[in-house]
């Protein structure tokens, strides 16, 4: 098992990302562009999102992209040992993201996390790069099938593979694998613009749906990680809606804010736990 266990230990919880899968149930999505909201209006925001939402046959005006500055990390391959629980069984298991930056244009994700028993689970992003950061086109999860979500730019719209009912897609979409890295160049970029209590929220993409997602930034952490000691911020997000699941996100400031450690806990207490374990940067 890995050498640094998580400092608390929350109930226990699996990623719907990263351990072996429950297909999400279907529903109807917000979508907002990234923003960062003081920490007052958390509470508001938590509320909104309770509220039942217009059908998406009427459509919505387009809210504006937010201008943000960016700072892409550079490709990677970051290894993890993974710690979690499904179905009532304990496992460990290793996991690997490997972060691809394709002639400056382009982006390629790639999260792969394998358990003795419960089999591997395999999880790709690609898109383009802009101005607000990561634009994704296609995003896939596999476990003993594949589903896929598309990012239709010109007809504003997110296609799921399940069948789902598709939805409008606005500014600052993001998926639930690309969305690391975008936070990692939007942190990374301006550390200081983003105090204690900031709320930064997405529309994300999962398999079956997309729904706005609020992170908190939390106080900063140094963690005992298999890689060594390492400061980072550290943001949550917290379930809204009965199902929902708990995204905990630690960012090493010294590896340009690439995610340290990862933490997501289900509604039903499974729950997965990824710590750093090495980063390898590609030859020159």
């Amino acid at each position: 098992p890995p050498s640094a266990r998580p400092a608390h230990d929350p109930a226990p919880a699996t990623a719907a990302v990263l351990a072996p899968a429950d297909v999400e149930r279907e529903a109807h999505a917000i979508t907002v562009a990234p923003v960062a909201l003081p920490a007052s209006a958390a509470a508001s925001l938590a509320q909104a999102a309770r509220v039942d939402l217009p059908p998406f046959d009427r459509p919505e005006p387009a809210a504006p992209p937010v201008e943000r500055l960016m700072a892409l990390p550079e490709s990677a391959r970051l290894r993890y040992a993974a710690q979690g629980r499904a179905k009532q069984l304990d496992y460990w298991a290793n996991a690997e993201l490997r972060w691809q930056v394709l002639a400056g244009q382009r982006y390629e994700a790639r999260l792969e996390v394998g358990a003795f028993l419960l089999g591997s689970r395999v999880q790709t992003s690609m898109g383009s790069l802009g101005p607000q950061g990561l634009v994704p086109q296609r995003f896939a999860d596999r476990n003993r099938s594949e589903l896929s979500v598309q990012f239709d730019a010109e007809q504003q719209r997110i296609r799921f593979s399940t069948q789902a009912p598709e939805v409008p897609l606005l500014p600052g979409a993001q998926d639930r694998l690309s969305l690391f890295v975008q936070l990692s160049a939007l942190i990374g970029a301006e550390p200081t613009r983003y105090p204690v209590g900031t709320v930064l929220s997405f529309q994300v993409a999962t398999q079956s749906e997309a729904q706005v997602w609020h992170f908190r930034i939390e106080p900063d952490e140094w963690l005992q990680l298999p890689i060594g000691a390492l400061a980072t911020v550290k943001l949550v997000r917290e379930p809204l809606r009965l199902g929902d699941q708990k995204l905990e996100i630690w960012l090493a400031r010294e590896r340009q804010y690439l995610p340290a450690r990862l933490r997501l806990t289900n509604a039903n207490q499974d729950w997965v736990d990824l710590s750093l374990r090495d980063v390898e940067k590609p030859s020159p």
